[in-house]
């Protein structure tokens, strides 16, 4: 039964489960120091020079677990000692040149970074070389190659560089928290820091004082998750650790969308609110922009003060793919209605930490959003809304959007806008690979995904975007 993608996202779990462990039984603080020992037994072979450092990056691993840095605000941390040596070159010239006479790298280079050896072999000028790669796409024989750190090709924004030991170092003033260095760090040397612990007191106080209710605020990508067990499964599981209710922030999106398209109607030009990480984007890389992002919360906080305005002394807990929302919920605006935000790895630690096997349970309804809400998830889906709630509120508004998948298109739609040649009134901005459906606290990614979402949203019962959202009139 496999849960993951990588056995870096497996042993991130691990740690996470066992911290969990111990802390449902209040032992946490005794037993810390036995949690690498239990994960990395000494007689199991181990990927580093030996046990001992293996332990070492667990404790650091478990350190994160447990909340991270407190005096580093960005939710985001790198492992120094787990960073193990990348190839830190750049564009670089390999074996396989054959020293041929076409010499297409050096007619492509416009900064005459190459030149050549009494072999005719090809070498690049560090100091003049820029990194654009245009040498590496004409090279016939594929000679040359990128040798940058796999963190580094996944950061479109340049966040990511060397510190003085070469291990990985962000940029906080340009991290966005998207979590792509996340999930394509090969040693799992980047890590975001985990809240699983504030869940679990907040849920064990919860059921001593009866004093306030727990709730669970679920991404709609949830549907593409938990593979080995029903959605219906997954919702008993959440309601086993104690929560109250589990409603859909697919509800959320649908009284955003519904605002959003109002809003639109009346400025003429917008960017969505939806994903914290381009929203974050704008306001670090396109300050110009940031009166066009719109002034709707994200579903997340939509539903939350809706719930909050319900049950002024609930706990509001959202679960879903993103480590972006783990810095939104802790501005001052968000935090008054989100309490906490975990990950589905997280998720899946804690019903693994109470020994929950949530495929022997029955299935439990999760039925309060639109179809509309629930592609939210993926890339386009909000572009659809938009057009939905135009339509269901008979705005004069002709839409025209730019569904943008990942941050590079994002990039590419606001200098466009910013030169006044976008051809469209509308960006829907999703900084991860595919959308929400990309986020790096995914169990699983991949193009099934987006069908996965789409088949849960034709299963809304509410087949409007009014329907939906009638329950708050």
């Amino acid at each position: 039964m496999r849960k993951f993608d990588t056995k870096v996202q497996h042993l991130k779990y691990k740690v996470l489960r066992e911290v969990a462990r111990e802390e449902w039984k209040g032992t946490l603080l005794e037993k810390i120091t036995d949690i690498p020992k239990r994960i990395v037994p000494g007689s199991e072979p181990t990927m580093r020079c030996c046990v001992y450092k293996e332990r070492a990056i667990l404790s650091e691993r478990i350190k994160l677990a447990i909340g991270g840095n407190r005096l580093n605000s960005n939710v985001i941390e790198v492992i120094d000692i787990a960073c193990d040596e990348c190839p830190v070159g750049g564009y670089e010239v390999t074996e396989a040149c054959r020293g041929c006479l076409a010499h297409r790298c050096e007619d492509v280079c416009k900064r005459g970074a190459i030149t050549f050896d009494n072999h005719q072999k090809a070498h690049i000028d560090k100091t003049k070389c820029v990194e654009c790669g245009q040498c590496a796409k004409v090279c016939p024989y594929s000679a040359i190659a990128n040798n940058k750190r796999p963190c580094e090709n996944a950061c479109k924004i340049k966040a990511i560089s060397m510190s003085e030991t070469k291990a990985a170092k962000i940029d906080d003033k340009k991290c966005i928290a998207c979590g792509a260095c996340i999930y394509q760090c090969p040693f799992g040397a980047i890590s975001e820091k985990s809240f699983i612990l504030n869940v679990i007191d907040m849920i064990k106080r919860s059921d001593e004082n009866k004093k306030y209710k727990m709730y669970a605020v679920v991404a709609p990508s949830i549907s593409s998750q938990f593979t080995y067990a029903s959605l219906g499964q997954v919702v008993s599981g959440i309601k086993t650790l104690g929560f109250y209710s589990v409603i859909e922030a697919a509800l959320g999106a649908d009284i955003v969308a519904a605002k959003e398209a109002k809003e639109l109607s009346e400025k003429g030009f917008l960017t969505s609110s939806c994903c914290p990480a381009f929203v974050d984007y704008i306001h670090k890389q396109f300050p110009a922009f940031t009166d066009k992002i719109s002034h709707n919360p994200s579903p997340m906080a939509a539903i939350a003060e809706q719930i909050k305005k319900t049950d002024p002394d609930s706990r509001v807990v959202f679960i879903g793919p993103c480590t972006a929302k783990k810095a939104e919920f802790q501005k001052p605006e968000v935090h008054k209605w989100v309490d906490c935000v975990i990950t589905f790895e997280e998720l899946q630690a804690l019903f693994d930490s109470k020994d929950i096997d949530i495929t022997s349970l029955t299935d439990e309804v999760l039925d309060n959003a639109s179809y509309f809400g629930r592609i939210f998830a993926r890339s386009g889906g909000v572009s659809e809304a938009i057009a939905q709630a135009i339509k269901e509120q008979y705005l004069d508004f002709k839409l025209n959007a730019v569904p943008c998948d990942g941050i590079d298109a994002c990039r590419t739609a606001l200098l466009k806008a910013s030169k006044g040649v976008l051809d469209a009134n509308f960006i829907e901005g999703m900084a991860c690979s595919g959308g929400c459906i990309g986020g790096a606290g995914c169990l699983t990614h991949g193009e099934k995904n987006k069908s996965e979402v789409d088949k849960y949203g034709e299963q809304a019962h509410e087949k409007t975007i009014s329907e939906a959202i009638s329950v708050f009139k």
